[in-house]
């Protein structure tokens, strides 16, 4: 329903931020990520997610699009609500999240408070394809950690070979989610375009 509101910060809390537009004052409820972005007094834009329940109606403000996405897929996972959500990206970037994920990292999870050994497995394994499927070849190369050099080499040579970027990504995705993130460059390229020749 609303995209974002942009307007001045009247006041912020670690939880929550109230910015007025048009004479209309917006209690937000925010992350620390976001928290640690917003200056009060200023005019700042603020991504929103309008959380509609039959006994409650709140917005939620988010600072980055992409804070806004990986909340939205964190909400997606039974026992994760809201607040759940809030504690998770408080305690790390989108980007660890992401990376948290693509790693199986359940440790990163299982630290949050109200989140269970159950509920951080079921977090990567019904977000791991998620994950893969929209993000791309970035965050491959980031959850690669020092093999981001390989994947980004890997696509580059691929795009060189006149391959479109959608299809090197996807073959790209598909040899790391089997083979894992460990593999040189050279190695990459040939199965990347023994999946292409197919």
């Amino acid at each position: 329903m609303y995209e974002y509101i942009q307007g001045k910060v009247v006041s912020r809390h670690p939880t929550h931020v109230v910015v007025e537009t048009g004479g209309i004052g917006y209690f937000l409820h925010i992350t620390l990520q976001s928290y640690d972005q917003i200056r009060e007094g200023i005019e700042q834009k603020i991504y929103t997610w309008l959380q509609v329940r039959e006994d409650v109606q709140q917005l939620w403000g988010f600072m980055e699009p992409a804070e806004r996405e990986v909340f939205l897929h964190l909400i997606s996972i039974s026992g994760i609500g809201p607040n759940t959500a809030r504690l998770i990206l408080s305690g790390m970037t989108p980007e660890e999240c992401r990376q948290a994920i693509l790693t199986d990292n359940e440790i990163a999870f299982k630290q949050v408070k109200g989140v269970g050994p159950k509920t951080a497995k079921r977090v990567i394994i019904e977000l791991k394809d998620k994950m893969l499927k929209t993000a791309g070849d970035q965050l491959i190369i980031k959850a690669g950690g020092s093999k981001h050099q390989a994947m980004a080499e890997a696509l580059s040579a691929l795009i060189t070979l006149g391959f479109i970027k959608s299809h090197a990504e996807k073959a790209l995705n598909q040899i790391t989610k089997e083979e894992g993130f460990d593999l040189p460059t050279e190695t990459l390229v040939r199965m990347a375009l023994r999946l292409l020749s197919a």
